[in-house]
């Protein structure tokens, strides 16, 4: 099982990044995929899930803002951040457990002016 994130960068206040996560050894869409995020000065914050029949669920600070997608044929998960804040600066990760617990290595999000 191998999670490979991919897309962070710098962007502006108010701006869009969207995220990949691209899935080997597994089949993403049999399984709950999340995305997570660790700030700095905070504890690692959950973001959001796409389960596998598709619905989705977000944390407080980022629904209405942040969707997250996949696309079963790439075998990726995406995490589009809309209307981005300085305060979503910190390093992304893809997650997947049950069974056992996968992280990607994490990409940097950088937003500011």
């Amino acid at each position: 099982v191998r999670l490979v994130e991919s897309g962070g960068g710098l962007a502006q206040p108010g701006g869009s990044l969207r995220l990949s996560c691209a899935a080997s050894g597994f089949v993403i869409s049999a399984y709950d995929m999340q995305w997570h995020r660790h700030l700095p000065g905070h504890d690692r914050e959950w973001i959001g899930t796409i389960h596998s029949d598709g619905r989705t669920g977000y944390g407080d600070s980022v629904k209405g803002r942040f969707t997250i997608v996949r696309n079963n044929a790439e075998n990726t998960v995406y995490l589009q951040m809309n209307a981005l804040k300085s305060e979503d600066t910190g390093v992304y990760y893809c997650y997947r457990n049950s069974p056992g617990e996968y992280w990607g290595q994490g990409t940097q999000v950088t937003v500011s002016s």
